[in-house]
């Protein structure tokens, strides 16, 4: 299934995504939804963020080719920082870069894990239970904050402008996420492409460490950390788009004004 989540007529909702069309559900996915028996088409919806999260937690170093290119040591436990959720966007929309920087803002596309029930110090064999989907992650960054001053890393802040979390367009569930790659584009140049199976800390597991640290929530997204191929949007107009086969294609535009 793929779930989308949408505004029409002033009403939210949930759908699941078939073909062009949305067959309706009541209730919250995460929470027993019911079908309505309604369909609409998606030209007359507008396509939000597929769930509406509490926090993400995002991951760095989380793969063996990049640690291996950066010459740096895998970490013994997950690397990981939260970004805001008045940072969270949907497909489709124009991420501006923030008036008070101008450096390079850099696109990392990535894996979501959606956490479906609220977990809290699981065992890895638990996980799959408390995952309820996967979806695109864009994890947008200015680059050059975080090292901006040399006594704090600011991870938090370099990730959390408006509109630097990105994800959907839907929820894909009951997919193997090992199986997986994820692809990059921007302006129509393939950027990224790298399996999930090279991931350090892999989905279940990843999942299980970080309830060690936190509750989370269903609705929860953990972005699972990126790969080789990151790189700046440096066009004035750019349109940059994360594509996982079996959940679909992300693409926002980002304007270097």
């Amino acid at each position: 299934m793929r779930w989308a989540r949408f505004r029409r007529g002033g009403h939210v909702g949930y759908g699941q995504l078939e073909g062009d069309s949305l067959k309706i559900y009541s209730g919250d996915i995460f929470d027993g939804a019911a079908p309505t028996g309604q369909t609409v088409k998606l030209g007359e919806v507008e396509l939000l963020t597929p769930c509406d999260p509490s926090k993400m937690i995002c991951l760095w170093n989380n793969f063996h080719a990049l640690a291996a290119k950066l010459e740096v040591p895998e970490p013994p436990e997950p690397l990981w920082f939260l970004k805001a959720p008045s940072a969270f966007t949907a497909p489709g929309t124009t991420i501006h870069r923030p008036a008070s920087y101008d450096g390079p803002v850099v696109y990392e596309g990535e894996l979501g894990i959606v956490i479906g029930k609220a977990c809290r110090e699981i065992s890895e064999d638990e996980a799959a239970d408390h995952i309820f989907g996967y979806t695109c992650v864009n994890d947008v960054t200015a680059a050059k904050v975080i090292q901006k001053d040399p006594t704090f890393a600011q991870w938090a802040r370099a990730k959390s402008y408006d509109g630097f979390g990105a994800f959907g367009p839907v929820i894909a569930t009951d997919l193997d996420p090992m199986t997986l790659s994820i692809r990059t584009v921007l302006n129509g140049d393939e950027r990224q492409n790298y399996p999930v199976a090279d991931m350090i800390f892999p989905p279940h597991r990843l999942v299980s460490l970080l309830s060690r640290d936190m509750t989370l929530l269903p609705g929860d997204v953990v972005a699972c950390g990126t790969s080789l191929g990151v790189g700046s949007m440096k066009q004035p107009e750019n349109e940059g788009t994360i594509s996982i086969e079996g959940i679909g294609e992300l693409t926002n535009s980002y304007l270097n004004e």
